[in-house]
């Protein structure tokens, strides 16, 4: 166990915090590497969840709200690099969306670091790793989102 990892287990067991996190991938690149994670048996804090899209371009908005509206304390959108989408720009418009979406959280009370959109290929497990646990401590150093519905 890492360093890491055990000092985000004391600070759980400190608060009981364990952020839900939705993860939303594409198909081509960075689902493959949070698939070759998984069978390479890397240590990935267990507290995320994969939702997988074609393309990191086709995850609107609303997608993004509505997890935070149904008790996610962080979402992560996950796609190609620039220049290797399968779409050929769809991660131009998923930056673009991110961008404006950072902007926007907090008149809704949502702190933009909530949000984080990451570059990750099909041969990229261990980044894939790396960024899930490390928004993960990010996101238990922020506390639960409380949502006023």
């Amino acid at each position: 166990m890492t360093d890491t990892v055990k000092e985000k287990t004391a600070k759980e067991t400190k608060t009981g915090f364990k952020p839900k996190i939705i993860v939303f991938c594409c198909n081509w690149c960075s689902y493959t590497g949070a698939d070759l994670a998984g069978t390479s048996r890397l240590k990935i804090n267990p507290n995320f969840r994969v939702i997988r899209t074609m393309c990191s371009g086709r995850v609107e908005p609303t997608f993004v709200l509505h997890a935070f509206a149904k008790g996610a304390d962080g979402v992560m959108i996950a796609g190609c690099h620039p220049g290797d989408c399968h779409y050929s720009t769809g991660n131009y418009k998923a930056r673009r969306r991110t961008m404006l979406l950072k902007k926007t959280l907090p008149q809704l009370g949502i702190e933009p670091e909530r949000l984080r959109l990451e570059w990750i290929s099909a041969s990229e497990g261990t980044k894939f790793r790396n960024q899930v646990n490390e928004f993960i401590d990010e996101v238990t150093a922020l506390g639960p989102l409380h949502n006023h519905n």
